[in-house]
């Protein structure tokens, strides 16, 4: 199996991976976070099948994930509308899931971009091992913002209590 026909799999995977677990979450902030990454995984199938097919593949900048951005929009609208989540017992592992496979991911891309011979296909597997990466930083604040409650007491905001 080659370079973007194994790359092609692990897009694959990932975006099955994502869309159904966005069917199963009864979060609708999650769900959309998880539909986005699935949008992302799609996109870098395609361009690893332009690579594959010896098609003329290139990584448009104007194009690069949002992911970031849409999860700060949806935790930002939770907050305004003073939105309670409620969590289904399986978010934490399944979030942990996705983020190893994301940093899974970024660590392949960036080892075959250095193997890879061409520096126009090296430029483009490091743009999407970033986007990668990106993904695993969403994961990271989601997983977060899961575990706060097993925190909170904890936090620095905390401090000043005096012991009992």
């Amino acid at each position: 199996m080659d370079i973007f026909e194994y790359a092609m799999k692990m897009e694959q995977d990932g975006r099955d991976f994502y869309l159904e677990n966005a069917g199963k979450t009864q979060v609708p902030a999650f769900r959309k976070i998880l539909t986005q990454l699935a949008d992302d995984e799609l996109k870098h199938y395609n361009i690893f099948k332009a690579m594959k097919e010896g098609q003329q593949a290139e990584y448009k900048e104007a194009e690069q994930t949002t992911i970031i951005k849409t999860m700060k929009n949806v935790f930002d609208d939770m907050k305004a509308q003073n939105k309670q989540l409620a969590f289904e017992p399986e978010a934490m592992a399944i979030w942990k899931e996705a983020q190893e496979v994301e940093k899974k991911s970024e660590d392949f891309y960036r080892s075959k971009a250095k193997e890879v011979g061409d520096e126009k296909k090296a430029h483009i597997l490091n743009r999407i091992a970033d986007e990668e990466h990106r993904h695993w930083v969403t994961m990271q604040n989601v997983i977060q913002f899961l575990n706060r409650p097993n925190s909170w007491l904890e936090d620095a905001e905390w401090n000043h209590l005096e012991d009992y």
